[in-house]
């Protein structure tokens, strides 16, 4: 028993090590799902340069049109670049699995759901984490998923980041011995902190459509509240009447 024990810890060291790894280059980011604009820029950003590759399945352009206050007309303009799309369907692209699977080795994940799998912080780190590395096959690593194997697609916004190793502490002085400290060494077409609110606005996206009703549950959750509110102050006063002859 105690050989399968072991051999059970042995297995699941190296994933605690990889966790431990991914959370220490995690930056904290709070989604505001109230903030449309945040959500629509999201949403623009996130067409134009992942909806190619990612799929968002359980999302339909009709349900993110209603729920971002975007006109019908709009959203087939300017979000719906296909005309063989109707405008109650599903997010999708023209990119199928087979050519995926030929081209890349496999398919890019559906990304519906990638806040609930992996969290908000993880995502928005991802995006931010990307760096010029030769060795990898796309050019690019991820300081958060080692050894990605999906390019920079936000590049042209970011410019070109690396790695300084300057600030890298050794393992012996109690560092992690490897570099973390990123740096931008040619500028993109947005400034640094511009880059990081469009990576905010993608990953604010990404958090609504992981739970689309949470959007309508917050904007109708007061409502409800105020109904209970009032509801109670009736309900005491009827429950005052009926018993005020009991003894």
């Amino acid at each position: 028993m105690k050989k399968y024990v072991m051999a059970l810890f042995l297995w699941l060291l190296p994933m605690t090590a990889m966790a431990q790894e991914e959370a220490r280059n995690v930056t904290s980011m709070s989604p505001d799902l109230q903030d449309s604009a945040s959500l629509q820029n999201g949403l623009k950003l996130y067409v134009n340069y992942c909806l190619g590759c990612h799929t968002l399945s359980y999302q339909r352009f009709s349900r993110t049109a209603d729920d971002l206050g975007i006109p019908e007309a709009l959203m087939k303009d300017s979000v719906m670049f296909s005309s063989s799309l109707s405008f109650n369907d599903a997010m999708h692209n023209a990119l199928s699995d087979d050519d995926a699977a030929q081209w890349w080795g496999a398919a890019p994940p559906d990304l519906s759901l990638t806040t609930r799998l992996r969290g908000v912080d993880w995502v928005y780190s991802f995006l931010l984490g990307f760096y010029r590395d030769p060795a990898r096959p796309t050019g690019v690593n991820n300081t958060v998923y080692e050894s990605v194997a999906m390019p920079n697609v936000l590049e042209p916004l970011q410019g070109v980041q690396e790695l300084d190793c300057r600030q890298a502490r050794p393992l012996a002085l109690g560092g992690g011995g490897r570099c973390q400290q990123l740096s931008v060494t040619a500028p993109g077409e947005l400034s640094p902190d511009a880059f990081e609110k469009a990576v905010y606005d993608i990953t604010n996206f990404l958090a609504y459509v992981g739970e689309p009703s949470r959007l309508k549950a917050q904007n109708i959750g007061p409502k409800v509240l105020f109904f209970i509110f009032v509801f109670s102050v009736f309900a005491y006063l009827l429950k005052r009447e009926y018993w005020k002859d009991v003894r």
